[in-house]
């Protein structure tokens, strides 16, 4: 587990100032990884089951009512994107997540930006 702490001048910016929305009261971000060189089910298995515990036991502590995550430290618990054509609300499960109250901001602009959803 890798801690980055938040804070300091971090705390001054509005949540709604950049998409990035943890700022005040967000005292450090959690990056959970695991990796591995034997190859095969069982082994991936096996390093899964370690790192979900590891999740688990950290749950009372991480943020809650939703659950989120910083978008660079994926968290496919969360929900992801299928390919293909993706509904606001398919979309909302995991994107207030990750963005918080900028994700209807962000919509917005993708949609005027992207309307063909290119990127």
């Amino acid at each position: 587990m890798q801690f980055s702490p938040y804070g300091g001048r971090m705390s001054e910016i509005s949540e709604s100032s950049t998409p990035f929305p943890y700022r005040a009261g967000i005292l450090y971000s959690i990056h959970y990884g695991i990796r591995w060189t034997k190859e095969g089910i069982s082994a991936w298995n096996m390093h899964m089951r370690g790192i979900r515990r590891s999740y688990s036991f950290m749950t009372p502590c991480v943020t809650k009512n939703p659950r989120s995550a910083y978008l660079n430290y994926r968290d496919l618990d969360l929900g992801v994107n299928n390919k293909g054509h993706i509904s606001y609300e398919q979309a909302s499960i995991w994107g207030l997540k990750y963005y918080g109250i900028n994700f209807r901001r962000l919509v917005h602009v993708k949609t005027k930006v992207d309307p063909g959803n290119f990127f």
